[in-house]
């Protein structure tokens, strides 16, 4: 059973079993109210009738018509009995309803015992012991109260008929409640039945509220954040490293080229050393992949100090050794050294620097970068510079993301992953990365990182 019945089912027979309970308690008070108030109106015929026969002192049979006749209609269907200290029988009512028990009922009445009471079906029977000018006096009144009857039975179908409404009421409100309450479960249901992790991620909406149901919702969008970011990244794990891995192993081969033309015993050796280098490089930025996938999974990222412009010296130098034509413009906008000191991965930030330069130099068209370095209010900014095409203010909304390509890159190869990655790395530091055009001829990538 969903959540939204099973609510409007236990909310509608809660309220309904209350009502229900409080209307039969009130019928149940009525009817025996009713009894009450009719027994003591027999009581009161009883008391009322003895002393009418001891002010006019007759018992003959003429009197007792007169007196039935002036009387009869006080209560309906009646039959009064009166008895003397004796317990002989001195008045009679004209009507034939029977009394049953009356042996019985004198039997129990006495000065210490002075009312007994029971039921004949729908009649009511009582005895009564009276006191009247020093004399004792026994009466019995068996009588059906019609009208105190009449009334309890339109008691009941008020109540039912109420009863019946009040139970349309409340399924209806119920269940339009039910549905407001499980509206966000719902969602959440919907959302994990048809979540599909090759779209775009997006969260389910909730409200400033704090209920059990919105800490869910809250709870849910970060677990399907954590998973969506997971997944694409196991999803193009391989791409990544591919992408990663070009620049490297061009290096490599770079080298191994100008090993084999070289003759001079010196040059080979220092060309084996730079070889040795670049292995290692390639090593780092497979550790970098795998430091990525370990921070992602709530690991420690492992940090260092060092200085950011030396780093990015040592890149610029690298790249040169593959583009020979391509010349970096490292310039500097701060007084102090220590300024440009950051605490961070290094095995991380070098490969984001390799991916964003060598960017520059696909994208550049004469052959120039320019790169500069600021500092400010505890951070340091890196700006990358380069003339070419650039990317529309429409496409730098999807920079980021997953398989993006701009209009720019049309007839390079590439995935378009490398951002992402770089994005990742320098998030992963409590950085950013912006991208900026310049006159419509400039392409601007401006890196912010925490100093140390």
């Amino acid at each position: 059973m969903k959540i939204r019945n099973k609510i409007t089912v236990y909310f509608s027979v809660a309220i309904l079993l209350i009502t229900g309970l409080a209307f039969l308690l009130i019928y149940l008070l009525y009817a025996s109210n009713r009894e009450d108030e009719f027994q003591m109106r027999q009581k009161e015929k009883i008391t009322s009738t003895l002393q009418l026969l001891a002010q006019v002192k007759k018992t003959d049979h003429e009197l007792v018509e007169e007196i039935d006749q002036l009387t009869i209609n006080n209560l309906f269907d009646e039959k009064l009995l009166l008895f003397n200290d004796k317990k002989e029988l001195i008045y009679s009512s004209l009507d034939d309803t029977p009394v049953p028990l009356s042996t019985t009922f004198l039997s129990e009445l006495s000065a210490e015992n002075r009312w007994v009471e029971a039921k004949d079906g729908l009649y009511d029977v009582v005895g009564s012991y009276v006191e009247s000018n020093g004399r004792a006096y026994y009466g019995l009144s068996k009588a059906f109260d019609s009208l105190g009857y009449a009334k309890l039975r339109y008691l009941k179908f008020i109540l039912i008929v109420t009863f019946a409404a009040i139970s349309a009421i409340v399924i209806l409100v119920s269940f339009f409640l039910s549905g407001k309450i499980t509206q966000p479960l719902a969602a959440i249901t919907q959302k994990i039945s048809h979540y599909n992790f090759d779209a775009q991620y997006e969260p389910i909406p909730i409200t400033g509220s704090k209920n059990e149901v919105n800490i869910l919702a809250r709870q849910f969008n970060k677990l399907m954040k954590r998973m969506n970011e997971v997944y694409s990244f196991q999803k193009h794990a391989i791409h990544h490293i591919s992408h990663e891995l070009k620049t490297p192993i061009a290096i490599l081969v770079s080298n191994f080229e100008r090993i084999e033309n070289e003759n001079d015993p010196d040059k080979i050796k220092a060309a084996i050393c730079t070889q040795k280098e670049d292995t290692k490089n390639l090593g780092e930025i497979i550790n970098a992949l795998l430091e990525i996938a370990k921070a992602e999974s709530g690991g420690v990222l492992k940090q260092d100090y060092f200085r950011i412009d030396e780093m990015i010296f040592d890149v610029a130098d690298e790249l040169q050794h593959i583009y020979n034509n391509f010349l970096f413009s490292i310039e500097y906008e701060t007084e102090s050294e220590n300024e440009l000191t950051i605490r961070a991965n290094a095995g991380l930030i070098k490969p984001a620097f390799i991916n964003l330069m060598q960017n520059a130099i696909s994208y550049s068209n004469d052959d120039k970068a320019k790169i500069k370095l600021s500092a400010a209010e505890n951070t340091v900014h890196i700006r990358i510079e380069n003339k070419g095409d650039i990317i529309t203010e429409k496409e730098s909304h999807y920079l980021f993301q997953h398989f993006f390509r701009g209009e720019n890159s049309k007839g390079k190869r590439g995935f378009g992953l490398g951002l992402v990655l770089v994005h990742k790395i320098i998030a992963l530091h409590d950085g950013g990365i912006t991208y900026t055009s310049f006159n419509h001829t400039s392409n601007i990538f401006t890196i912010t990182l925490p100093l140390s």
